[in-house]
């Protein structure tokens, strides 16, 4: 089995980046900046961060950060994660997301998103690719065994 990989120019109405990697966030305002998406909801970002100490270390405008990107502080794992963006989405009438995670992390993080949110919300898929321990994936595959288990998704 391969990881997911990150995708080219696909068209969205926002732009979701899960916290807890190296190059998702970069990544997640790359494609705010290419025009791809129009918003960049960053779900369990820690509470004590400012929006301007986010907007100074990720090199984010005011004005981009007035108009485009929201933090979210609420999530502190993946499912919280997938609770938290599908309230924004909902509230901001999202229909098209693409998820921004890395790519070891992509299969569960896209399980949860999907179990929280509407059949009708298209969601693209887009992956930081990163040199996973094998140690890591076998963390991360246990987790999503568990949270296929107790999500009742189709294994």
């Amino acid at each position: 089995m391969t990881l997911p990989g990150p995708v080219g120019h696909v068209r969205t109405d926002a732009v979701l980046v899960v916290t807890g990697g190296p190059g998702r966030i970069p990544r997640g305002l790359e494609v705010l900046r290419a025009g791809d998406a129009d918003r960049l909801f960053v779900s369990g970002v820690d509470p004590e961060v400012t929006r301007s100490e986010f907007a100074s270390q990720f090199k984010v405008s005011k004005a981009e950060m007035r108009c485009c990107v929201t933090l979210g502080h609420l999530a502190v794992d993946t499912r919280s994660n997938a609770g938290e963006a599908a309230q924004w989405m909902e509230s901001n009438g999202v229909k098209s997301v693409r998820l921004v995670t890395t790519d070891w992390h992509m299969r569960r993080a896209a399980g949860e998103l999907h179990y929280s949110i509407p059949k009708t919300i298209k969601v693209i898929d887009d992956a930081v690719p990163s040199d996973p321990s094998l140690g890591q994936l076998f963390l991360e595959y246990n987790k999503l065994i568990i949270s296929t288990v107790t999500q009742g998704w189709p294994l």
